[in-house]
């Protein structure tokens, strides 16, 4: 796959993580792909294998009860490496979160199999997940 196929892989997962949509989500990431999470908080660190992956996505949905989103400000494609520049912004249990941020993606044969996490403000982002 080339860098226009990776970018349009990348923002399929925006739509589709937005929506909650596990299943397509699904599709995307390779079975044996690697996520590290930011920051220091309870919800940080490496998620290894789709499965974990997922979870971890879903953790995401549920403690923002439900409104996690992800603003996309640019994806710039590469013929092994995506990087999405972004803003997220969540609301719940009377705290919100609201700070820009980048993802790396590794791609191989049209899968996703690494996602690296790098927040503006990471004690922001463990605050709000507590």
């Amino acid at each position: 796959m080339g860098a226009e196929e990776n970018v349009e892989l990348v923002r399929r997962g925006d739509e589709a993580f937005n929506a909650g949509d596990m299943e397509t989500l699904r599709e995307l990431f390779a079975e044996d792909a690697v996520w590290h999470a930011s920051g220091s908080g309870v919800l940080s660190g490496v998620k290894r294998g789709r499965k974990e992956i997922l979870a971890y996505f879903a953790e995401l949905g549920g403690r923002s009860q439900g409104t996690l989103k992800v603003i996309v400000n640019e994806i710039i494609g590469g013929e092994s490496h995506t990087v999405q520049l972004q803003h997220n912004h969540a609301e719940a249990n009377g705290r919100t979160l609201d700070t820009d941020g980048v993802i790396t993606f590794r791609i191989r044969d049209g899968k996703v199999i690494e996602g690296r996490e790098y927040f503006e403000d990471t004690g922001q982002g463990d605050a709000f997940w507590a």
